[in-house]
């Protein structure tokens, strides 16, 4: 009698967690570069009441019977699909159209970004919203522009060129691109930001559309990947799913109860 409670409490704690994701996805609705998370369940050992036994000469075979006892989080994954675009016409406004990121240097070490809000600090560095460099396809450089630069223009394949203070043409900077073979093992930092770990493989930083590499689009930002009607659809699901496992735990009490009434 009480593995059903058992089992309905592991359901609920589950259910718990995926309204959590989903809630966080919700909240990241308009957060530029954002990757919505996924939850998946995997069920728990089963208590194994008789064994399976195989055909003899005057008897068949006899499946297994077991019991479940509940289920458990399998997984909270990030899925890495393109994000929705919007248009900003800001020369800054980098959006990626592919896969990779972009490469930001911070005091603690290179982290990662799909969010593409991009300003010119007092020393004409690019940063991004937190004060973090963007860096260079060679994966080290910093890029600057200087004060009397105008014209800035940003090319698909992440050239930055400016008209300088002598009317010259210059060129010679190119955004970098940090490639991953598994961006979902990426780890999230905050601040839009994500960190190099064991299972993403390491960055392998070009120039875009260079060996598989995203291509750039100046003026527009990507924004979240989160569908609100899929996340309301999943969280009606996760409700639904929540209370049906307080049901259990209730009437696996109303039971108990019964059988502690017997001896009255």
């Amino acid at each position: 009698m009480l593995r059903s409670m058992y089992a309905g409490i592991s359901g609920m704690k589950g259910f718990q967690t995926k309204l959590d994701v989903i809630g966080n996805n919700i909240a990241n609705v308009n957060t530029a570069g954002f990757k919505k998370g996924r939850v998946t369940f995997q069920d728990l050992l089963s208590q194994t009441t008789t064994g399976a036994s195989g055909p003899t000469d005057d008897r068949g075979g006899v499946n297994p019977s077991q019991v479940g006892l509940g289920s458990q989080l399998g997984s909270i994954d990030d899925i890495h699909t393109q994000g929705f675009s919007q248009t900003t016409s800001n020369p800054l406004d980098l959006q990626l159209e592919g896969d990779g990121m972009f490469v930001l240097e911070t005091p603690n070490g290179q982290a990662y970004t799909r969010s593409g809000n991009f300003y010119l600090d007092t020393d004409g560095s690019i940063v991004n919203s937190d004060g973090y460099y963007l860096v260079g396809s060679d994966g080290n450089s910093p890029l600057t522009i200087p004060d009397d630069a105008t014209s800035i223009n940003i090319q698909k394949d992440g050239t930055v060129s400016y008209v300088d203070g002598q009317n010259n043409v210059v060129n010679d900077q190119q955004i970098g691109v940090a490639v991953f073979s598994n961006p979902a093992g990426l780890q999230k930092d905050g601040g839009n930001t994500y960190l190099e770990t064991d299972n993403s493989g390491e960055a392998n930083i070009a120039a875009p559309e260079a060996n598989g590499a995203a291509t750039i689009v100046s003026g527009a930002l990507e924004m979240s990947n989160v569908d609100l009607a899929e996340e309301f659809t999943e969280m009606i699901t996760a409700q639904r799913g929540f209370q049906a496992n307080t049901r259990i735990i209730t009437t696996s009490d109303e039971i108990l109860q019964e059988l502690v009434n017997l001896k009255r």
